[in-house]
């Protein structure tokens, strides 16, 4: 992956401030709230159902903000909707390869990606370390051996690199971001806010569902 580095937009994109080579969204305007991808992005749904993705880094306290809101989102989505989160390689390459691992061995619940959030937002664990991880993770029932197995496995690598080509495919420069079936994507910076982004998801998949 060509670009290693990505930002928080929620904190700047949302009041307007752009930075070197990035837009000003404007708001209110549909142009602002989501764009249009030039070259569609591959999806992993079968068809007939259409894909969100939540594009997030741990480390991001703006992602960590809208976690509450986007698990609640999820659980009520309908049947033809199917909803991954991918993480980017934003600084802390450790933190995907921590997130794919858990991906891996079957534990990436919303309790165990929650305890990862809070050990490093509220209590201040960098979580680089696999000792530190397999610590915080063995909390709520992640077999420290498992992990450790599937930390520098093949498996893990390669979800990585795919993870980074999808982000490169969405054309992605901030998180928190949200992909709609490989066509669209927005993100609060564009939208205004966690609630107005998940909204304009909602009105992405229902255009989705009616040009199907």
């Amino acid at each position: 992956m060509n670009r290693r580095h990505y930002l928080c937009l929620a904190a700047i994109g949302a009041v307007g401030i752009a930075l070197p080579g990035l837009p000003v969204w404007a708001q209110g305007a549909d142009s602002a709230r989501f764009r249009t991808l030039k070259t569609p992005a591959p999806t992993d749904a079968e068809t007939g159902k259409i894909e969100v993705i939540e594009f997030f880094w741990f480390g991001c306290p703006h992602c960590y903000s809208l976690e509450p809101l986007i698990n609640a989102w999820a659980k009520k989505l309908p049947a033809d909707v199917v909803f991954r989160r991918q993480h980017v390689p934003f600084r802390e390459p450790k933190h995907q390869q921590l997130f794919f691992t858990l991906q891996a061995i079957g534990q990436d619940s919303e309790k165990v990606l929650t305890t990862v959030f809070r050990a490093i937002h509220e209590q201040r664990k960098r979580m680089l370390d696999p000792k530190e991880m397999t610590e915080v993770l063995a909390e709520v029932g992640v077999d420290p051996k498992a992990f450790n197995d599937a930390f520098n496995s093949f498996g893990v690598r390669t979800r990585q690199q795919r993870a980074n080509k999808l982000a490169d495919a969405y054309d992605l420069d901030g998180v928190p971001a949200l992909g709609v079936n490989g066509r669209y994507l927005t993100a609060p910076s564009m939208a205004g806010s966690n609630e107005a982004a998940l909204r304009v998801v909602d009105e992405l998949v229902a255009r989705e569902r009616k040009g199907a």
